[in-house]
């Protein structure tokens, strides 16, 4: 189905559009019509099947068309609980994303920063709150957080919070919301746990289920190269001079990163340009135009901006960077063999995305074939090298107070004026 055909509003039509969005995924095209409708779902679904896009359209349209969109202070009218810090930030992203054209603001919590600029965001007042579990109460036990007038409650993987022992927490989140709200979950399985806590607080809800992303397209030669992460950049360089590689999608997990990326491959002679968020949407479709055509070889992106790329013939799929969601990694190396067609996905993993990589491989029921003929490969990791490496990282981190950049967002989503504040790291 195309999103055009669900009854979605024009402003959030315009921002998919402008997002390459076309054509509903299995979970969107059961789930969004029921959530504008008002019903309370829950989903059976992973990460890589489109499962954000599939609660966040139809909230920010429901949340939108209420009398309260305009009022002064805005309270907190749909709260979306995330079991990490990376998966809350994604979430954020993407309410933004699809929900510039209307008037509704969006912050996004979690512990492990300072929380000065989170608490001015609320007194502030937002429509959307995304938040962790753990500072989501640390922050209402401070009188920060008011949740009296939430309509619509989002648990998104369910499943991770209860492996992540988040559930004690999640209860006590749900036992201080209203009794009459709009309630969805998401779980990419069922266990007994889970149902219990959905037959707690939902009656007869709507149940969708679509195919688990649990394993890969036969076509796809997956390869990963273990090389040190100053030497990424090289590592791509050398494998790209390799003609053979008529068009690939670099994964990137920043925005900064992409750049940087694209700028060194065009410095060694190599096609290459970057997509992602804080580009305007001319530069991002004038970037996918010159792939599709084959005027660059090489196109870098976030997972945010990728999301809208359909491209057929694409030969390989690099991920520079191992993503920390295990499905992440399968919905980005579907992106190539489509249709039949062969094609390689190239991972590269440093000292500390060794757990990453052992939990895609988890998810996959394969161990991915490593490549070590080449000039960067790590001869050797052990666990000391490992915790040495992280330690390091940790050290050279500016205490929380200071953080500035993308650890948290707040976002004012209006169709003429979109300010969104950061505090980095």
């Amino acid at each position: 189905m195309l999103f055009e055909n669900l009854e979605i509003i024009k402003p959030i039509q315009k921002a998919l559009k402008e997002e390459g969005y076309k054509k509903t995924t299995p979970i969107q095209e059961k789930s969004i019509p029921y959530i504008l409708d008002g019903k309370d779902l829950v989903g059976c679904a992973q990460t890589g099947t489109g499962k954000t896009a599939a609660f966040a359209v139809p909230v920010l349209q429901n949340l939108s068309k209420d009398k309260k969109v305009n009022k002064n202070p805005r309270t907190i009218r749909a709260l979306v609980l995330a079991p990490t810090r990376e998966l809350a930030i994604q979430i954020g992203e993407s309410f933004e994303c699809y929900g510039k054209y209307i008037n509704l603001k969006s912050a996004v919590i979690f512990g492990g920063v300072s929380q000065n600029p989170q608490t001015k965001a609320l007194r502030e007042g937002v429509d959307i709150l995304i938040a962790t579990p753990g500072r989501m109460l640390d922050l209402f036990n401070q009188k920060y957080i008011d949740l009296r007038n939430i309509e619509c409650f989002v648990l998104d993987e369910a499943d991770r919070m209860l492996d992540m022992g988040m559930i004690h927490d999640v209860k006590k989140i749900i036992s201080k919301l209203p009794k009459v709200r709009q309630n969805l979950l998401f779980s990419a399985t069922m266990p007994s746990e889970i149902t219990k806590l959905v037959d707690s607080i939902v009656k007869d809800p709507i149940r969708v289920e679509v195919t688990p992303v649990s394993s890969t397209v036969d076509t796809i030669t997956q390869e990963v190269y273990h090389v040190r992460k100053k030497q990424k950049r090289s590592l791509l360089k050398h494998l790209l001079k390799d003609e053979s590689i008529e068009s690939a999608l670099v994964f990137s997990t920043t925005k900064r990163g992409a750049n940087m990326i694209a700028k060194d491959l065009v410095e060694a002679g190599i096609e290459a340009e970057a997509i992602h968020g804080n580009k305007s949407q001319n530069a991002r479709q004038r970037a996918l135009n010159n792939f599709k055509e084959g005027k660059i070889r090489v196109l870098v992106a976030t997972d945010i901006a990728a999301r809208g790329i359909d491209v057929n013939e694409l030969s390989h799929v690099f991920n520079y960077n191992l993503p920390d969601v295990p499905e992440t990694y399968v919905h980005r190396i579907g992106r190539t063999g489509r249709a039949g067609a062969k094609g390689v996905a190239i991972s590269f993993c440093d000292i500390e995305e060794t757990k990453s990589l052992k939990a895609i491989e988890k998810l996959i029921h394969k161990e991915i074939p490593v490549i070590e003929d080449h000039p960067y490969k790590i001869t050797h990791i052990n666990e000391d090298e490992v915790k040495k490496e992280n330690t390091k990282n940790n050290s050279n981190k500016r205490p929380s107070s200071k953080r500035q950049g993308g650890n948290w967002k707040y976002s004012n989503n209006r169709r003429k004026n979109n300010s969104t504040k950061q505090i980095k790291k």
